[in-house]
């Protein structure tokens, strides 16, 4: 029997199919897909954080814009003084002598608030805001020619130079009280050196001696302490970020309470968003020890009468050994450069006295305010 030759032929349904292994193509195009989203992802995160980073200072920035305008104190002059530079000044009451008021280091002129409104029922009451602070603008010149050098921008012969254009701008009675206090004293004593004509009496509130930087202690709490904070805040404020921790109630206003106003109120918490404000108030402390240099061995008129307003201590909030430090050089400071002047030291007071605590203040400017007036009437 004759057997069936094989053919080698299999059987078409006993065939398996041959598994086609992925192309090149395929395998790139997964690829890029997962590529792609993974970097939608990150795109989406970057996006989210930029979001969240930016739109705080977009939102501040524009709610300054609209505050600006709404917060100007009634009765305010931008006073156009040359240069390109445009200082806000704000006068009340009527007569004279004009009381002009200078505040510290990187403050606007609010903290001024009850000392002007008390004496403006007397007579005519100025403050300004210096170059950048507040309401003023800040130039966009890095310097400008006084009568004896070229001062650099937020010193005080700067600020001095600026003073005087002003008072000539707005047209100032003179001779007026020069009130001054902390970095206002340095303005005051310079401007009275140059100016002095005008200036019939200096008053000199926490005056700051020009050797006080010549002290470590000092100079390490000035610049490794209170500078950066500053600058922190500056930062604060340009990101938006002080915006919400004034809305948190984190960050409060200098000074509150039922004597101040709502609009001054308000108008803290503006400068407290404001990045120029800060900026201006950075840059006054940065440069204020060439501040200091360039007061110094300026003598004043004997006729310009001298009075000095001092606390039991220059901050209670800082360190004993810094207070310590600071009254001693003020004691050799006044001995050595005002031995004749009127020197009132008030207890339970510190450097803030002028919105913390005004009435000595405002009393013993009263007293001179009228003593003026009385020679006058004499005249």
């Amino acid at each position: 029997m004759l057997r069936k030759r094989t053919t080698g032929r299999e059987d078409p349904d006993s065939v398996k199919p041959e598994r086609k292994k992925p192309s090149d193509e395929t395998r790139v195009s997964n690829t890029t897909v997962s590529q792609w989203s993974c970097w939608g992802l990150v795109s989406f995160w970057m996006k989210l954080f930029l979001l969240i980073i930016f739109t705080p200072a977009f939102l501040n920035y524009a709610s300054l814009q609209r505050e600006g305008q709404l917060l100007t104190p009634t009765g305010a002059q931008l006073i156009d003084i040359g240069l390109g530079q445009k200082i806000h000044l704000l006068c009340k009451g009527h007569g004279r002598p004009v009381v002009m008021l200078d505040s510290p280091a990187g403050m606007s002129s609010d903290v001024w608030y009850h000392v002007q409104e008390s004496l403006s029922y007397s007579t005519k009451v100025c403050t300004y805001d210096r170059a950048g602070l507040g309401f003023s603008r800040k130039t966009l010149q890095n310097e400008t020619i006084s009568t004896e050098k070229v001062w650099r921008s937020s010193t005080t012969g700067r600020m001095v130079d600026d003073l005087h254009r002003l008072v000539k701008a707005a047209d100032v009675a003179t001779p007026f009280i020069l009130v001054g206090s902390e970095l206002g004293t340095l303005n005051s004593r310079f401007y009275s050196h140059i100016h002095d004509a005008q200036v019939s009496d200096l008053v000199l509130i926490d005056p700051i001696p020009e050797d006080v930087f010549e002290e470590e202690k000092w100079q390490q709490f000035w610049y490794s302490q209170l500078v950066p904070s500053l600058q922190m805040m500056q930062f604060s404020a340009a990101a938006g970020l002080s915006r919400l921790l004034i809305i948190l109630g984190v960050l409060k206003p200098l000074f509150q309470g039922t004597n101040v106003s709502e609009e001054l109120l308000q108008r803290q918490k503006y400068l407290l968003c404001n990045p120029a404000h800060q900026s201006a108030a950075v840059d006054e402390h940065f440069f204020i020890n060439e501040s200091a240099s360039q007061v110094r061995f300026k003598p004043l008129s004997s006729k310009t009468s001298v009075h000095v307003i001092t606390g039991e201590s220059f901050d209670d909030q800082l360190p004993s050994h810094l207070n310590r430090v600071l009254g001693e050089l003020q004691r050799e400071f006044l001995k050595r450069s005002y031995p004749t002047a009127n020197h009132i030291q008030i207890q339970g007071v510190d450097r803030h006295m002028i919105y913390k605590n005004p009435s000595s203040v405002i009393a013993h400017l009263h007293k001179l305010v009228s003593q003026r007036q009385s020679n006058q009437q004499r005249q």
